[in-house]
């Protein structure tokens, strides 16, 4: 890898997105950079102007002239900040989600049509190696830019929709190949699990949760009924690398726990790894309890299985 090798990616993607005539590619008034100002704007209600200068590096007279402009359109009001006075806190109008919705609708279909001739077999291999680039890239800073943008209490949990199953299983596939070299004996394991609780789960009874930051899917879980009378179990606990540090591990675990007390099942158990240690400690601040171990050689690797029990009787 040179430096040459980045610049000429750089040229080539810049030609693919329409970054140089950034306005007549999503048939919208806006450069790239206006562009991204209203993005930021539409995903963080907090934002004031030095924090809009920190998070896309402008000069602040370049950023004061876009946002005079947009004072002017109507799409944005600026007021002193809550959190200092000094500052100035700008919040899109009506006018301005709208326009920065159908900007995002617009890009939307824009990637849509560029992903429409990739063939669908390298369609996760495209998702991985956009992935991979973006966390090397951040791995030097202590947190990601979306993570140190974001708050736990910007995580929704929601329920999965139409692509959300097929996104777990992907998702796990390829981080666990990236992490720990599993192979596709994994990613089949997974996609059972998943099947059969697309085909036949009690929703009463069954759930499972996707955890979304700033529009897109960052992490997941589910509860599913046991072979054992009165239990619950934990499955496919995941976390987005470029989302860990926002406790949404935590996050999940805790509706699972509480969806599974509020049915009226007596346990939760689960079974892991002991290489995933990120995941055995919150197990363990949730009150999950190590009831056995044993050696197997699983997923191309020689591992030991965990199984970890939690009382949903006793206080936690």
């Amino acid at each position: 890898m040179t430096v040459q090798d980045i610049r000429a990616f750089n040229r080539f993607y810049t030609n693919v997105i329409g970054a140089l005539d950034y306005s007549r590619h999503l048939y919208a008034p806006f450069t790239l950079t206006e562009s991204r100002v209203l993005y930021e704007l539409a995903h963080s209600p907090r934002t004031d102007a030095a924090d809009l200068r920190a998070e896309l590096s402008l000069d602040a007279g370049y950023l004061s002239r876009i946002l005079n402009r947009f004072e002017q359109d109507g799409l944005v009001e600026r007021a002193p900040s809550e959190r200092d006075p000094r500052r100035r806190q700008v919040t899109l109008t009506v006018r301005g989600r709208e326009t920065a919705a159908l900007l995002a609708e617009r890009a939307d279909e824009s990637v849509g049509a560029l992903l429409a001739t990739v063939p669908e077999a390298d369609r996760p291999r495209l998702s991985e190696a956009l992935h991979t680039v973006r966390t090397i890239l951040s791995e030097d800073s202590e947190d990601t830019k979306d993570v140190r943008r974001s708050r736990p209490e910007d995580v929704v949990l929601r329920e999965p929709g139409p692509g959300d199953l097929g996104w777990i299983v992907q998702r796990n596939a390829a981080l666990y190949a990236a992490e720990y070299d599993f192979n596709a004996d994994y990613e089949g394991l997974v996609a059972r699990i998943v099947a059969d609780f697309a085909e036949d789960h009690d929703p009463h009874l069954e759930r499972v949760w996707i955890a979304e930051l700033d529009g897109r899917a960052v992490g997941c879980v589910m509860c599913v009924r046991d072979d054992a009378p009165g239990t619950a179990r934990l499955r496919l606990l995941l976390v987005e690398p470029d989302a860990r540090g926002l406790r949404i591990g935590d996050q999940l675990v805790a509706a699972v726990v509480e969806f599974a007390r509020g049915v009226g099942y007596r346990d939760l158990v689960l079974w892991t790894n002991d290489v995933l240690g990120a995941a055995r400690r919150i197990y363990q601040r949730h009150g999950f309890v190590l009831t056995a171990e044993k050696p197997h050689r699983s997923f191309g690797q020689d591992l030991v299985g965990q199984d970890w029990r939690l009382d949903l009787h006793e206080p936690h």
